[in-house]
């Protein structure tokens, strides 16, 4: 009888551990919390190609991130993409934005209830971790849709403190650019919830925010994306950094003070991590979304936007909304002081698309199921000899496209955002159809070698239908360079325009 009854017991044990591994997903097989590293995802807005110091700048001030580059891997041929929705898309999810439908303008408004919006089927970074116990939020900007539906709650955050929309008003949080939309909003957001403080500097309150995630999360392991607003206008700094760059020439006077403001506030982040003694253990991620803005605008009897320039590239053509190495050629830099070399630079290229995978194989968990355009670049981060795991780059953009594979580059029917305050030549906003750019040339860039390599053009175009074919094919978008005209217009009406 005692015998029946322990092999009963027994029986009724290993049915009872099958339902909790039934239904705790792969949590049960993750190694223990206690040894998974934090990952804290620092995405910035407009920053320029080469604007910190520890990328050669002499006329602004970043200890902070040159710090964190003397404890990491700092990168020189990182790239993401030519404006913010795609590039976000394509960061969170490792696939190319077109899979997700964002090959558009997503919407900034909750009201806008016909608004394009990242597709909910797409997994997050933060939708991937959870499922191996990360706590997940995120502070500061979204820009993937502002659909109350299709947000960062929606995505696989348990918190979001931020905007939904493109950009804010760092003091009255107010989505500007709204005159030619529609009338000015208020966009400011507690999870769900629209909250008011007008008045209290954004960059204050997202790093309250932050320390606030990382105190209540510092037990468990966590996942924090702080995609921040600076450096991108209105050109709103710390008031106190100010005076130290009025020697500078306009408008690198206006834009230098919120490159070191961006620089402050993340300081003020890692500092937290390190007080909290979870800084060996915490993996920081530091990249910007795109170039350096050269928009300026005037709405409502006020100027603002980026003052049409102030960012450097160097030899580099370009900036925010184009093609060229300027707009897509980013600062990047990965700290992991338990695991990663510190004080290394690699020259290998690497995508935004990159960080899902590249966190996957950190972590030795499976990336997720939808199909991936990124590849993991730890090898590269291990080794400043591991090759680049991309041959060929793509991007696109609403009807404009670029492919780059070895030192050539192929953009169709771009623009040149270069701009005027730059140390290149300014030329036509809106580019010849066709413009083959060599990256080897003394001045990359500056020729068009369409003409001269009729096949090298062939070559690079036919890459892309295939790549176009593929990203489309499921996202619920049609290609709009296969529509007829009445159609395209339709598709991009109000938004194809000279703003970006």
């Amino acid at each position: 009888m005692k015998k029946l009854l322990f092999i009963t017991s027994l029986i009724m044990l290993s049915c009872t551990n099958q339902k909790k591994q039934d239904s705790t997903t792969v949590i049960a097989n993750n190694p223990s919390k206690n040894k998974s590293p934090n990952i804290v995802l620092i995405y910035v807005d407009d920053q320029g190609t080469l604007d910190l110091g520890c990328y050669g700048a002499k006329d602004i001030k970043t200890p902070v991130l040159d710090n964190l580059a003397k404890n990491g891997v700092r990168f020189t041929q990182a790239y993401a993409h030519t404006v913010c929705c795609p590039s976000r898309a394509s960061l969170l999810t490792g696939r190319a934005p077109q899979r997700s439908g964002v090959n558009n303008w997503t919407s900034c408004s909750p009201k806008d209830e016909d608004g394009r919006v990242m597709d909910l089927n797409e997994i997050t970074i933060a939708e991937h971790l959870k499922a191996y116990g990360y706590k997940t939020g995120i502070v500061g900007k979204w820009h993937l849709g502002a659909l109350m539906d299709h947000g960062p709650l929606d995505q696989g955050f348990d918190t979001f403190f931020g905007f939904r929309g493109g950009f804010i008003d760092y003091y009255t949080h107010n989505f500007l650019h709204a005159k030619w939309q529609r009338p000015q909003f208020h966009d400011l957001y507690s999870n769900k919830e629209e909250v008011f403080r007008d008045g209290e500097y954004f960059p204050d309150m997202q790093v309250a925010e932050a320390n606030k995630f990382i105190d209540k999360n510092s037990e468990e392991p966590f996942f924090l994306y702080l995609p921040f607003n600076l450096p991108h206008y209105p050109e709103q700094p710390d008031s106190t950094l100010t005076e130290q760059y009025k020697h500078l020439k306009w408008p690198r006077n206006s834009y230098a003070p919120m490159i070191t403001t961006m620089d402050k506030k993340i300081g003020e982040v890692l500092n937290k991590i390190e007080t909290s003694g979870l800084k060996d253990n915490t993996i920081i991620i530091y990249m910007s979304d795109n170039g350096h803005s050269t928009e300026d605008y005037y709405n409502w009897d006020v100027s603002y936007g980026g003052n049409g320039g102030g960012g450097y590239t160097g030899k580099w053509r370009g900036a925010k909304g184009s093609f060229f190495e300027g707009g897509l050629r980013v600062p990047a830099i990965i700290s992991y002081p338990k695991k990663f070399p510190q004080g290394e630079v690699r020259d290998q290229t690497i995508v935004n698309l990159d960080i899902l995978p590249t966190i996957c194989d950190i972590l030795e968990i499976p990336t997720p199921k939808n199909k991936l355009d990124g590849k993991s670049a730890l090898p590269v981060i291990l080794s400043e000899k591991a090759p680049s795991a991309h041959e060929t780059l793509h991007w696109m953009w609403q009807h404009m496209w670029a492919v780059k594979k070895g030192p050539w580059k192929l953009i169709y029917k771009g623009y040149d955002t270069t701009g005027k305050y730059s140390n290149h030549p300014e030329k036509e906003f809106e580019m010849p159809e066709y413009y083959l750019a060599n990256l080897e040339d003394e001045n990359p860039e500056e020729i068009n070698h369409a003409d001269e390599h009729p096949e090298i053009v062939k070559t690079l175009e036919n890459l892309h239908k295939v790549w176009a074919e593929d990203v489309f094919k499921d996202s619920g978008y049609t290609d709009p360079n296969t529509l007829n005209s009445a159609e395209n217009a339709n598709n991009t009406k109000g938004k194809g325009t000279k703003k970006l």
